[in-house]
This record gives C-alpha cells, structure tokens and sequence, in this order.
C-alpha cells in the first residue's frame, strides 16, 4: 500500500484542525450564544437596549446617554439637559473617552480651555438657563478660570512686579483690580508667562454652588445617560414652565425615573435623563412640538 508522503499528512491533519475550528468558533459558538441572547431577562441588552420614544419609534439605547440641543448646540428648553460629554461630539459610543484633563489644569491654551474655564463656563451657562446664581470658588464673573500669573523680582519669591490675569484676553477687564499693591493686567496674544508663579483665586462664591458637579463636569465614558437629583431638581422650574405643568407633577415624573445605589450601597442615584425626557414628551406635550 502507497503511503502517503509525511509532508502532504500534516498538510491533511492542518486541514482537518482549521475544519473543525470553523465549524466550531465559526459557526456552533455564534449559534449558542445567538440562542443564548433570546432568553427572557437577557434579550433586551442582547438587542442593544433599546428605547422607544413618544412616537413609537426606537428613540436610542438605555446605556447610552444624549444631548437635548438645537442644531448649534445651544440647550432645548423644554427638555432635562444631560451632563456634559467628551465622547467625540457628545455622546459619540465610537469615541467614548474621558478629557483626560486634572486638578491642575488651570491655565487656558492657546487652542484648548483648561478644565477649570470648562467648569467656570458650564456653571455660568446652566446658572443663565435654570436663573440662578452660576459662580462657583476659582472662577470670574464671566465664567473664565479666575488664575493669576505672578511675576517676582526674585523668580519664584520676593517683591510682586506684574500681575495678568492669564485666562481673560484683552481686552477684557481683570477680575481683580490689583494683587498685593499690583494692578492686575489682562493677558496679551502670544504673551510669554512661562515665568510666572500661577496662583489661583477662590473668590467669594459659596462653598457649595447652586450648580451641582454633574452638570459641569462628564463622566469617564462621555456616555452616562443619568443626571443627578439635585440636578434634575435644579431644572423643575424651567420644565414646569415650558410644559406648562405642576413642579409637583414634573417631580412626581422625576422619582419614577430615579434609581437607587446599586446593592444599596454602591455608587449614588441617579435619574436616567433620557428616558425621562422620553415621558415629558408622552405626558406633557409641547405645544406646537
């Protein structure tokens, strides 16, 4: 009997292996666990988790966060605003990520705000929307990190020579007049103030601001759909009035939509903004919407 040459047998057997591989994680893997996604309590995530909005259609996904702004990103009144998101152009699930900017980050970029101006900013605009007091400690008035650059006849130390305040732009008006018997300048385009000692104001904003963190700040993922209650609570009066609802009624919607801490102890509730926009819309319309 002819024997089959060595080489073309493990050519035969590497085959065989590839075979049944693909047959296996190929086909019968995707298969199992395509059956196993059908089972009750698990086909709803399998399927994306999905939402149905007010008009019957799937309005998008429970894990997934959305803004609730016009076309030129300027908040839609009548609806709860999410918190902010660094995922691509808000909210992106191909671009999750976080800022990747800390507790340092004080000082503007020629082409990038510094986290603090982010904060400062976002906590003037919601303070502007939902008609309270927007300031927060280290910011200015006009919701710009409020940080000094400080030069000194000695480097680092010694007699105070020239103030800027490095975030507002001429010719914007400092936030403080002067600093130590110094009067206080505004930034000049292209500047150098790399020898400046940078030195933070807190103002006299209250400790714990009318805005509350989740409204300024995002999430690690940039797709967290909730919102805390004090921020949810915060928005009542301005949703009340464009709904031309009860603030007892919103909030009655509002503690529908409200989850606990996980096992009771893990994390703080949250309101799920989406699908709670979603029931402001089925209970109370906006006129002409």
């Amino acid at each position: 009997m002819t024997r089959i040459p060595h080489w073309l047998a493990q050519h035969i057997a590497a085959l065989r292996v590839v075979l049944v591989l693909t047959l296996l994680t190929g086909l019968a893997y995707p298969l199992v666990m395509t059956a196993a996604a059908q089972v009750p309590g698990l086909d709803r995530s399998a399927q994306g988790s999905r939402i149905t909005g007010a008009d019957g259609r799937t309005a998008g996904s429970s894990l997934i966060g959305q803004s609730f702004t016009d076309a030129k990103g300027n908040p839609l009144a009548q609806y709860f605003q999410s918190r902010p998101s660094n995922a691509g152009t808000g909210y992106d699930a191909t671009a999750s990520a976080a800022g990747n900017q800390g507790p340092e980050s004080v000082v503007d970029a020629k082409d990038k705000p510094s986290l603090l101006t982010l904060v400062c900013g976002r906590s003037k605009a919601v303070g502007d929307l939902e008609s309270v007091d927007g300031s927060r400690p280290y910011c200015t008035d006009d919701g710009v990190g409020a940080v000094l650059g400080v030069f000194h006849d000695g480097g680092t130390s010694g007699r105070v020579t020239k103030v800027v305040s490095l975030n507002q732009a001429c010719p914007a008006r400092p936030f403080l007049a002067s600093y130590k018997g110094v009067a206080v300048e505004c930034a000049k385009d292209g500047a150098d103030y790399s020898r400046a000692v940078t030195v933070p104001v807190r103002g006299s904003a209250p400790a714990h601001p009318k805005v509350p963190a989740d409204a300024v700040t995002a999430s690690g993922s940039g797709l967290d759909p909730h919102i805390s209650p004090a921020y949810a609570e915060l928005q009542v009066p301005r949703i009340a009035r464009e709904r031309s609802a009860s603030e007892a009624r919103v909030r009655k919607l509002i503690a529908k939509y409200t989850t606990g801490r996980a096992l009771g102890v893990l994390g703080e509730p949250g309101v799920h903004v989406v699908e709670l926009n979603i029931a402001l819309d089925r209970t109370f319309p906006k006129q002409g919407a």
